[in-house]
């Protein structure tokens, strides 16, 4: 399974808004358009990458059962809060496709982290 970045961005927007305690039920983290598998391989990629704190699935037969993720972690609350605007998240895919840079975490950290401090520095000068 190929990883899709745009449902990595949405699955974080989800869990921000719907995690409350200890545990948000894979129910919780629907996503219009995606299976519960294709979206359960992008929550144990966003626990390996270090942005959700936890990540369970239990299985039955030969098909995925059930799973649930813990809350973002500070690392994942600041990339969410780098690419939640949709100027932000447009403008860094749009960098990494025309400079033929492969879609990668690191990369989308670093162009959207680049084009924040422009704005900011932007946001500054105009004051």
């Amino acid at each position: 399974m190929q990883r899709d970045m745009d449902l990595i961005r949405k699955i974080l927007f989800a869990i921000e808004e719907k995690y409350v305690d200890t545990w948000l039920p894979g129910s919780d983290v629907q996503i219009d358009g995606y299976d519960m598998k294709t979206i359960a391989y992008h929550c144990a990629l966003l626990h390996d990458a270090g942005l959700i704190y936890d990540y369970k699935a239990q299985y039955a037969g030969d098909g995925l059962y059930f799973f649930g993720v813990g809350r973002l972690t500070w690392e994942g609350h600041e990339l969410l809060d780098k690419i939640k605007s949709d100027t932000v998240w447009n403008k860094t895919k749009e960098t990494i496709k025309s400079k033929g840079i492969p879609l990668v975490l690191d990369a989308v950290k670093e162009i959207s982290s680049a084009i924040v401090t422009s704005m900011v520095k932007a946001a500054i000068q105009g004051i």
